[in-house]
């Protein structure tokens, strides 16, 4: 493998024109004639440095398709609309960019986006809505860094090595994949929209079911927790935690990289594959996470269709003709296929939600008002949070381009604030609107999920303009939540209510989310992490934090649940399974859903089917007691001794004995290697999150999505110090020497040394430096 990564980096610089300069060399500036430099440190993380926004995102784009050139390539397939011509129509893609379960809607949704000059009419307009000059030119670079690399044939993944549909790509296939991930609400009704069809009357099903289930299951969240001055150990000015929970797999990897033009732009951190931006991280004066947040980004619209003509609605009385889009898409089997999209003027009709729940066609027609599918202001924001140099810079970043898609914003910097904001792009839909204009249907759910429904029979009820907002149809910054502390903020994907219990946030619209209600077990231990730590009341020596401590407490994997139930459950299992060493370890367990726990992985299974049931606690929830409350596991309850009973029986039939460690039942498999892999689902309340995928006749041998770009960072006079881990690791290619080790890294719960200054990055051991000319 050594000799195999040694002979493609000679044969790399033969094809290229690159060059290798000596580790101590050029570490202030660049060759002449050079576009970028690439500095890789420890664990292949690249340091891109160039005299301009197009060397950088040169050096951005080579650098990111060395790494990963079979999933870039994938997703530029993807957002094409061409994984039916090389991939056949019944495929599945990949599931990060769209909801659409086959190649062929994938395709159809993708074509028909461009059909609508949607994206064309955001790039040719100015700045807020269309890219900033500097975006404009790091895509430019971007694709020119990428296209070089691929032109030099070096490809040694097998998943893609030779295959046709790995082609050059454009500036406008980055900006369609920049699209597909800022416009999630659109996009996970990708099936539904391509397959909509007028038929016979029929029953609408749950949609409040559908919606609840839907936001309880999605695959990306995250914890993040900000800590000021107040919070901070002496000699630190703020500590930020950044841990975002997003898929190990596919289009949605991130990947870390540092981005430098000297004395003018300074960035670290981690994007997603195909973003030439940092998008959390920091630079020499604050840093940054997101969280997703419970927002809801669409809207519903209730259409009456003209009788006869289900193709027309009425609007005020009057008809409307639908807009019919009809796409053509190529297919490796045989006939190309053709579909049509139909749209009101509120957005596409679809005749399900994203989990299938039917929304029938017939006298009524469902249209999706999705916000985000006129946002290609992102790329604007995650610039201008590159650039900030405080939280107020931050806030106001946000405020000015509104093009956040569906994240909260939590930021600390040496000035010793931290900043929660939920400033992002969310419909202008208020509580006196849909008392107004909301359905039957649109009412309940919007109570209880923040989704509205409107009656689309009414003109008055279409998107309203909100005279701060910077698009049409968008809320205002001011209506949404924001919270700067001296101590702390904190959120792991619940609403901004308790983004610190000392100061509730209550003055904002249901559909930013709700108010008082019960807090998720993982919200509970993040607020109590922070609220321990800094009264010194958690074990550790002295109060306040470190980014050493906050490290620590990540990785201790803690679970609340195993707090509030795990006596209980010793108990019940004393009862069901007297006599088993599986008893006596839960007697004794930790409540730590570490490597070597015994008994965590039968209370993971068990818990995962409690939490299902609903209200399984004995005291049940208290808006005056959020943190604490509910608690006391009902054992007597018969849903609850069934999961136990259930959790015996898949462990068991696993081969696992029950009181086997974590390591032998939770771990990944990588070229052969077995990696045990530490922390706990989101419903187990652990701030680790790791969400495995359960083998009935292994185990957990793969994780889904959880803990990924991890970044634990405090500011002191001297500047800012870090730890960061990729825990997937920065590539995707079995051949790389860097596929697992960052992942081998997070199974022995180490850290990589963040290197942000030039000395640091010289520093390091082995620095392997190239020069792109």
């Amino acid at each position: 493998m050594r000799n195999r990564t040694l002979l493609l980096a000679l044969l790399t610089a033969l094809v290229l024109g690159i060059g290798a300069i000596p580790a101590t060399a050029n570490e202030q500036g660049l060759p002449p004639g050079s576009r970028a430099v690439v500095r890789y440190t420890e664990y292949g993380i690249p340091h891109i440095l160039a005299r301009d926004f197009p060397g950088l995102g040169y050096g951005s784009g080579f650098a990111a398709a060395k790494d990963n050139i079979c999933t870039l390539a994938d997703v530029y397939l993807s957002v094409r609309g061409e994984r039916s011509r090389f991939l056949g129509a019944e495929a599945k893609p990949d599931g990060g960019l769209t909801g659409a379960k086959s190649n062929v809607d994938s395709d159809a949704f993708f074509r028909s986006l461009d059909a609508t000059g949607a994206v064309h009419r955001m790039l040719a307009a100015p700045p807020p809505y269309g890219p900033r000059a500097e975006v404009r030119e790091l895509v430019r670079g971007y694709v020119q860094g990428y296209n070089k690399y691929l032109s030099a044939g070096l490809i040694s993944d097998p998943r893609c090595a030779g295959k046709p549909w790995v082609r050059p790509i454009t500036e406008f296939d980055v900006y369609r994949h920049v699209y597909a991930i800022t416009a999630g609400g659109t996009d996970s009704f990708a099936d539904a929209m391509v397959n909509a069809r007028p038929g016979p009357e029929a029953k609408r099903g749950n949609v409040l079911a559908s919606v609840r289930g839907s936001n309880a299951n999605r695959d990306r969240g995250s914890n993040a927790i900000a800590i000021g001055r107040a919070g901070s150990a002496p000699g630190r000015s703020s500590v930020l935690l950044g841990n975002p929970h997003y898929p190990w797999h596919g289009s949605q990897r991130f990947w870390q990289n540092q981005l430098t033009i000297p004395g003018k732009f300074d960035v670290t951190g981690a994007s997603l594959l195909g973003f030439p931006l940092v998008q959390i991280g920091h630079n020499a004066d604050f840093a940054w996470s997101h969280t997703v947040s419970t927002s809801a980004n669409f809207s519903l619209f209730e259409n009456p269709t003209v009788p006869g003509d289900p193709r027309s609605y009425l609007v005020n009385g009057k008809p409307e003709r639908m807009r019919a889009t009809r796409v053509t898409v190529p297919v490796r089997e045989g006939k190309p296929i053709s579909k049509t999209v139909y749209r009101t003027r509120y957005g596409p009709v679809v005749t399900a939600m994203p989990d299938g729940t039917a929304l029938p066609w017939g006298s009524t027609a469902y249209s999706v008002h999705d916000v985000n599918a006129a946002n290609m202001r992102a790329l604007n924001t995650w610039f201008g949070l590159d650039i900030a140099r405080n939280t107020k810079g931050v806030a106001q970043a946000l405020r000015a381009t509104q093009g956040s898609p569906w994240v909260n914003t939590i930021a600390s910097d040496s000035q010793g604030h931290a900043l929660y904001s939920d400033a992002q792009a969310s419909p202008n839909v208020t509580d006196a609107d849909v008392a107004r204009c909301g359905t039957v249907l649109g009412k309940q759910l919007y109570a209880a999920t923040g989704t509205a429904v409107l009656d689309g029979a009414r003109a008055d009820c279409g998107p309203a303009t909100d005279p701060e907002a910077v698009q049409p149809g968008l809320l205002g910054p001011s209506k949404q939540p924001r919270l700067s502390r001296p101590d702390f903020v904190t959120n792991s994907n619940d609403s901004a209510w308790l983004t610190n219990p000392a100061r509730p946030l209550t003055d904002y619209p249901r559909t930013m989310g709700d108010i008082g209600t019960q807090r998720s077990l993982r919200t509970q231990e993040g607020i109590l992490t922070a609220q321990r730590r800094i009264a010194g009341t958690d074990g550790l020596p002295g109060k306040g934090f470190t980014e050493a401590n906050m490290r620590e407490l990540l990785f201790r994997d803690t679970s609340r649940a195993a707090v509030l139930a795990g006596r209980e459950t010793a108990r019940l299992c004393a009862e069901l399974e007297p006599g088993t060493p599986a008893c006596s370890a839960l007697s004794t367990w930790d409540g730590r859903f570490s490597l070597q726990s015994k008994g965590s992985l039968l209370f993971q299974r068990f818990f995962l089917k409690v939490a299902e049931l609903g209200s399984p606690w004995l005291v049940p929830f208290d808006p005056g007691h959020p943190v604490t409350t509910p608690n006391t596991l009902n054992t007597g309850d018969p849903g609850v001794r069934k999961a136990f009973r259930d959790a015996v029986a898949e462990l068991r039939a696993a081969g696992l004995a029950l009181d086997t460690p974590l390591a032998a039942g939770q771990y990944v498999v990588r070229n052969g290697e077995r990696i045990p892999v530490h922390g706990g689902p989101h419903a187990l309340g652990v701030l680790d999150v790791i969400t495995p995928q359960w083998d009935p006749k292994r185990g957990n041998t793969e994780v889904v999505h959880g803990s990924s770009f991890i970044q634990s960072v405090e500011f002191t006079a001297r500047g800012p110090r870090a730890s960061t881990l990729l825990t997937y690791s920065q590539s995707a290619d079995p051949s790389s020497p860097h596929y697992a080790d960052q992942t081998r890294l997070f199974s022995a719960g180490k850290w990589v040394r963040d290197r942000f200054t030039a000395a640091e990055i010289a520093s390091a051991p082995g620095l392997q430096t190239t020069v792109l000319r």
